[in-house]
């Protein structure tokens, strides 16, 4: 997936894409969406798997940064503290956050019945974007069986575009929602990947920049003046062994990937990005107080920023690529942008 060879986007890219050209290009990390569409209602739940095992037990090392906190995820705290996650990572719309996270709660307490018990709690990851443009957002219409059912179907192979917590999501003035890309690095003899994956929900109509190049002009003339506002969910997932400390200065790159797209990260939008390794591992208990740790040599991790950047780029353009042409809430609709692109391949 990710932007195909015929999208008629033009990227420039320093790494090559993975097999799949998705975060599941980084091994172990699977996707799974559900998605809600009936009339007014375009929503859903989306659940990033960071690998195949027990994450309670076996937490993965990661990292998070606030790029402008407008937002109202769930587990970030404990992120920012500790430097690991340990249940999968969800993603939805605004008010659908508690739902989720109960859902999410649920889940792994019947999987652990240490939880709460002869162990602490459990820091369940929820993120969102207001999908409320194209979704009656007030109906409240992710339940908590959504959760397992985004869980138990994760998959390597996973659709982009208008799916899963993207479903109702608008982007640059176009429609939005999930998307994903990957990069592989030569390093040490070894391939690595690094996988991006979006919930893309941010910016304003008219600023949409393609591989540099002002494209968002027709965007704005068909549509209102708005402000950049929204949203962007960003996880950035790979295989190799960075530290906590690491993989936030990866995190901090999102940024520079938004910018490439037209984003000046404005006064409403909630734009967080996370991080996750699968190298470095953190049991939830141990037998030794020492744990082994790997990370990546300093003066050479230029190569991992550039990687990341060029991920997330790409997938926030496949979100738009995806996208399907949508009429949700009050009659509102917005146009992906292929609709565009085939409008002006026959002028």
């Amino acid at each position: 997936m990710g932007l195909p060879s015929d999208s008629g986007i033009e990227l420039w890219s320093k790494w090559p894409a993975g097999p799949r050209d998705l975060i599941t290009d980084v091994p172990g990390v699977k996707v799974g969406h559900v998605t809600i569409q009936d009339g007014e209602v375009n929503t859903g739940l989306t659940a990033v798997l960071p690998h195949g095992g027990d994450l309670f037990l076996d937490k993965v090392m990661a990292a998070q940064v606030s790029l402008n906190g407008f937002g109202k995820s769930a587990g970030l705290l404990q992120i920012e503290e500790l430097g690991t996650i340990e249940t999968p990572i969800l993603m939805t719309n605004t008010l659908s956050v508690g739902t989720a996270l109960t859902g999410l709660v649920r889940y792994m307490l019947e999987g652990h019945p240490d939880i709460g018990v002869t162990t602490g709690t459990v820091n369940c990851v929820v993120t969102e974007c207001n999908d409320g443009h194209l979704n009656d957002i007030r109906g409240l219409h992710v339940r908590e069986e959504h959760v397992r059912q985004a869980i138990e179907g994760a998959s390597e192979d996973f659709a982009e575009g208008a799916v899963g917590g993207g479903t109702g999501m608008c982007c640059l003035g176009l429609k939005g929602g999930i998307g994903s890309a990957s990069r592989v690095l030569k390093i040490d003899g070894g391939d690595y990947t690094v996988g991006a994956l979006v919930m893309a929900n941010f910016g304003s109509a008219g600023n949409l920049v393609i591989g540099g190049r002002h494209v968002g002009r027709e965007i704005q003339r068909q549509k209102e003046a708005e402000k950049d506002q929204g949203s962007i969910i960003l996880l950035i997932a790979t295989d190799i062994p960075l530290s906590e400390r690491q993989l936030k200065r990866v995190a901090r790159r999102a940024s520079i990937s938004l910018g490439r797209t037209g984003s000046f990260m404005g006064n409403g939008s909630g734009d967080i990005a996370i991080a996750f390794t699968t190298a470095n591992r953190v049991p939830h208990y141990s037998r030794t107080d020492i744990l082994p740790l790997r990370m990546f040599f300093d003066e050479n991790i230029d190569m991992v920023f550039e990687a990341a950047v060029e991920a997330m780029e790409e997938a926030i353009l496949s979100a738009l690529y995806h996208g399907e042409t949508t009429t949700g809430v009050r009659g509102n609709t917005v146009r992906g942008l292929r609709s565009y692109q085939l409008e002006e391949a026959g002028r």
